[in-house]
């Protein structure tokens, strides 16, 4: 049986705000969404997301997952980074799966250089893990 179609709910301010990115960031900020979406509609068990602006930055929520956040900053313009509830295992989870894959902010991000290459397969996973965070955090690694 086939999965069903992911219902995506965008808040209209979500476009504004990636509009409001300068043209760079706002290519890598796209390139995030894209994979952020392209993995909820991998995942089984999801068939609803939801993007919106959370502390003025794009979200993804779902019913069983963590809140996932990206942003990029123009106090620190060489880089951008998607967000997690740091109060969550996922962050120090990551860093032990991948620990030469990611760089990180302490438990709350994962941080990329503009002039990065993202490593998607290895992103996907980490955004399954914040996705489905209620299902796996009881599993050492998130199942990934």
């Amino acid at each position: 049986m086939a999965k069903p179609k992911l219902n995506l709910a965008t808040d209209p301010r979500v476009p504004e705000k990636f509009k409001s990115y300068p043209k760079a960031v706002r290519q890598k900020m796209q390139a995030l969404r894209k994979i952020v979406i392209e993995t909820a509609k991998e995942i089984d068990d999801i068939d609803s997301l939801e993007e919106t602006l959370k502390w003025g930055e794009p979200s993804f929520l779902t019913t069983h997952g963590s809140t996932l956040r990206m942003d990029w900053k123009p106090k620190k313009p060489d880089q951008y980074a998607m967000y997690f509830k740091c109060t969550s295992r996922l962050v120090e989870t990551f860093r032990e799966v991948y620990p030469d894959t990611f760089s990180f902010d302490g438990k709350r991000a994962i941080v990329f250089q503009l002039n990065d290459d993202v490593p998607v397969k290895e992103l996907k996973q980490c955004i399954e893990a914040t996705l489905r965070y209620h299902h796996v955090k009881k599993h050492p690694t998130l199942e990934i």
